[in-house]
């Protein structure tokens, strides 16, 4: 399901924030918190959503694999933007499944995204989220750590 498969990228992105938070310089610790605040409500929002729809929604895991080890304020900022851009993947995924008002805030979920990305990266790309620009995003995982 779309929204479980969002719901798990916010966990994830609240768990890569509390990372980035911990090793980004002060400068920039208030957009890391407001964008560790701003995957919050949208985890909270979807777990919302499951819930509504008769589901039972995905728990955060323990701890999830980083893509790259993260020992200075350079490599955070490196995280924020791989991992704002990994929620914009998602929630493309969103958009196309979902219609009407859930359309709409997935929407924005991965407008928001987007722009963090840029923010963070300091560049964007055309489409944020297509599949197809996969190919040239740096792989690495982000999947639960058991």
């Amino acid at each position: 399901m779309a929204l479980q498969a969002a719901l798990r990228a916010e966990h994830a992105a609240v768990y890569g924030y509390g990372v980035v938070g911990g090793r980004i310089q002060q400068s920039l610790r208030n957009e890391a918190r407001a964008a560790y605040d701003a995957h919050r409500a949208r985890r909270d929002e979807l777990t919302r959503s499951v819930r509504d729809l008769g589901g039972n929604p995905d728990s955060a895991a323990p701890g999830y694999a980083l893509p790259f080890p993260v020992p200075d304020s350079a490599a955070a900022v490196l995280l924020a933007a791989e991992l704002e851009e990994r929620v914009a993947d998602v929630y493309s995924d969103l958009v196309r499944a979902c219609t009407g008002t859930r359309r709409g805030s997935a929407a924005a979920a991965l407008r928001e995204a987007a722009v963090r990305a840029v923010r963070w990266r300091g560049g964007s790309v055309a489409f944020p989220g297509l599949a197809e620009r996969a190919a040239t995003v740096p792989t690495g995982s982000a999947e639960p750590r058991n």
